[in-house]
Parts: C-alpha cells; structure tokens; sequence
C-alpha cells in the first residue's frame, strides 16, 4: 500500500472519528434538559408541594402505611431511583459488552426515561405517589442510559482526545439546558398571557423535557456505531460476564480505589444538583423565578467552566484540576450554610460559584476514569462508573432527608453534604493515577 493511500485511509478514520463525536456530543444535548428542568429546577418544589397537599396535619404523608415527613418525598424518591438503578446496571452493561450492541440498548434506556418524563405532565393535586414512581422509572433509566453513553468515550477518542472530548460533551449539555431554561422562564413567569395556571405551567416544563430528550436522542442513535464483540464473548450469559467483571478490577485494585473516591464526592455533588432548589424554596423563601434564574446562571457558567478546566487539566493534570475543584466546593457549601434567607443576590454569587466548578470536576472524572477501563470492557467497568455517578448518588440524598426529618433544618441538611467533599479529596489524593492507567494496560498520557 503505497503511503498517499495510507494517509487518505488515516484522513477518512479520522474524519469518522470526528462524526461520531459529533453525534456523540448530541446525548448530552438531549439528556440534560431532563437533568436541569426536571431533577434540579422544577420537580423537587413542585413534588414537594404536591405532597405537601396531600399530607395530614403533622405535615406526613403515608405511602404503603410508613409515615414520610412531606419535605422528604423527593430526596427519597432520588435514593429509590438510583438503587433501582444499581440492580439494573451491571446486567445491562455485561450484555452490551458481550454482544456489542450498545446502541439498541441506549435507545430503549433513553425513550424509556423520556417517556416517564413526558407523563409528569399528569402530575397534580395530591398526586405524590404518581410523581414519585414516573422519578424512579426516569432516574433509573437515565442512569443506565448514561452508563452506555459514557462507555463509547474511550471507543471514540483516543487518550490524548478525551479531556477535551469529555469536556465538550458537557459544555454541549449545559448549553442546551440553559436553552430551554429560558424558555420555561418565559412560560413560568408570563403563564397567565398564555392562559395557563401555575402549575399547569410547571408541568408543561416538566413535560417538555421529555419531549426534548426523546427528539435529540435520534442524533446519537444515527452517528455512534456499534462495535461487535468476538463470538466467544457473546456467549457468555449476563450474570456470570458481572462476575468476571469483578474479578477483574480486582487485578486492576486502583480503578476500585479511584472509584471508590468518586462515589464519594459524587455524592455530594449529585445531592446538591438535586436538593439546591428545595434548600432555595424552603429554606431561603426565594420564589420559583429566582432558582430558575440561579439554575440559568448555572448552566450558562459551566458551559465556560467545564471547557476552562478542560484546558486548566492540559498543564495541571486532570487530577490535580478535580482536586481544586473539590476544595471549591467544600468553601461552596460552607457559605451556603450561611446564605440569609430572602437574599436573592447572594443566592447567586453561590450559583455562580457551583457553575464554574461544576462542569468541569465531572466531565475530567468521566475522562480520567476511561484511562482506567481495560480494552474491551467499556460498557462493563462504566457500569461500576454510572454507579458511582448516579448509580451510587443514594447516600447524600439519604443524608439530605434524613437530616431535615430530624431537625427540621436544611441549612443543618446542606452543610452535612460537606464530608462527602473532604473524604473524596482524601480519597483521590491518595490514587496514583499514573501508575493505574499502566496497571489497566492503556498508554499513559503525558499529562494526567
């Protein structure tokens, strides 16, 4: 093969290559509307409230005859979605690896949870139990569909690529969430000029989401490809592939380690994601339309944040950049804890502040991590990763109702997020990353 035929072959790998990245790109587009309107925005005040309705006159309601403080109706049903979403995990990550067909996989996850989604429209009155279900059916099938999206990163950009690939995945999603934030603030706050009600209003933003992830899901699902696994994997049945999935990390004991520190400050993070509204609303008296400004301020900030660390990992390293972004979000916390209540300006300095870290401390983990996969196992080893990321995502939110339900306070439930940031950082710290990308079998970049 003469070399102008190699160098055109080297052309067209690589502008596939960049195809696919495109269209990868477009999940996170899709993907975190749901993320931002539903689980960060909208569904925490309004389930809230809607069981809030529903309770008696200590302020309890009774799901199945077990008596659930109102206020923590949504941060159970979070811990109730994600561990649904662990039994789920490993057996659809096995089965993708094994038969290479993760793109069949990640459509049904995705249209599953868009479709739940879509039905909280129906969400009303004291319909606490109806919300609580259509958040399970939807947490969980993002979190397995999320599971096989990352898993095509190591597949489809090479190490040198990832950070930067990573990075405008997220930067891609927070955009579209900013995007259709200011559409659901227009609607929110002009409802009566539509002819709507208030709450008739929260459920077309709710629904809308779900709309949005089920129409964009269909870029992804025409540009990624699949890669079929050699015929002596695909026989391998599900439960015994979970099995030799174990038993391999456990000759690569530093992926587990590195693991294990992500869960935690993952936790933390995922928990603020998902409670910041309700501490807002609750706590603080701020009005709908202040945490969709501050949710807004968020989104459009990690856009910038999660391409400025992306680029801050090219000199500092990926590790040492998640670190500085954990020691921000300790000191993030700690002035939450203080914020006044009624204070909107402050609200958003801490707004302002989670957006610059928040983009990039997730998207170089989900980078980092895919140095850690061994060749052949991606959709395996980030099943462990989604666990971690959301999978795993119970105990904060645990904590969160937990702490309110026996005090009363969501300044004493935000600042005990705190320890999940501290054990994380030490965790990390402690992770020779460098030395776990070689014991994975993977080149080590210049740079990690």
């Amino acid at each position: 093969m003469d070399t102008g035929t190699v160098r055109a072959d080297a052309a067209g790998a690589a502008a596939e290559r960049r195809r696919e990245q495109r269209g990868w790109y477009f999940y996170d587009w899709a993907c975190s509307v749901y993320s931002t309107s539903v689980l960060t925005v909208f569904l925490g005040p309004y389930l809230t409230s809607v069981a809030e309705s529903a309770a008696d006159a200590d302020g309890y309601v009774h799901p199945l005859g077990v008596p659930v403080r109102a206020g923590s109706v949504f941060a159970y049903s979070v811990s109730l979605s994600v561990i649904v979403a662990v039994l789920v995990m490993p057996l659809v990550g096995a089965a993708a690896d094994r038969s290479g067909r993760k793109k069949p996989l990640l459509g049904a996850a995705a249209y599953l949870g868009a479709a739940a989604t879509t039905g909280m429209f129906f969400l009303g009155g004291d319909r606490y139990l109806l919300g609580g279900v259509l958040l399970v059916v939807a947490n969980a099938a993002q979190s397995v569909a999320m599971m096989l999206y990352n898993s095509y990163l190591p597949q489809i950009a090479p190490p040198g690529e990832r950070d930067a690939v990573s990075s405008r995945g997220w930067a891609l999603g927070y955009a579209a969430g900013s995007l259709v934030l200011i559409a659901d603030l227009v609607l929110y706050l002009a409802h009566d000029s539509f002819g709507v009600s208030e709450s008739t209003a929260v459920r077309i933003c709710l629904a809308s989401a779900g709309l949005w992830w089920g129409a964009f899901t269909l870029v992804p699902l025409r540009r990624l490809r699949d890669r079929r696994a050699p015929a002596r994997e695909a026989a391998v049945p599900g439960f015994r592939q979970l099995g030799e999935t174990v038993r391999d990390m456990r000759r690569h004991p530093l992926t587990p380690a590195f693991l294990l520190a992500y869960l935690i400050y993952n936790d933390g993070i995922q928990t603020v994601i998902t409670q910041a509204s309700v501490y807002g609303s609750e706590e603080l008296g701020l009005g709908q339309s202040t945490l969709i400004g501050a949710v807004l301020l968020v989104q459009v900030l990690a856009v910038a944040g999660a391409l400025a660390l992306g680029r801050l990992a090219r000199t500092h390293g990926a590790k040492r950049t998640i670190l500085g972004s954990l020691a921000a979000w300790t000191v993030i916390l700690v002035c939450g804890y203080f914020l006044p209540a009624g204070a909107p300006v402050w609200f958003f300095v801490l707004a302002a502040g989670i957006g610059l870290v928040l983009g990039g401390s997730q998207a170089l983990s989900r980078s980092l991590f895919s140095h850690l996969v061994p060749p052949g196992k991606e959709a395996e080893y980030f099943s462990a990763y989604e666990m971690s990321d959301r999978g795993m995502s119970w105990l904060g939110p645990l904590l969160f109702g937990l702490t309110y339900q026996l005090t009363g306070s969501y300044r004493d439930a935000i600042i005990s997020l705190v320890a999940f940031f501290v054990v994380g950082f030490v965790l990390l710290a402690r992770v020779p990353v460098r030395r776990a990308i070689g014991d994975a079998g993977n080149p080590v970049p210049e740079r990690i």
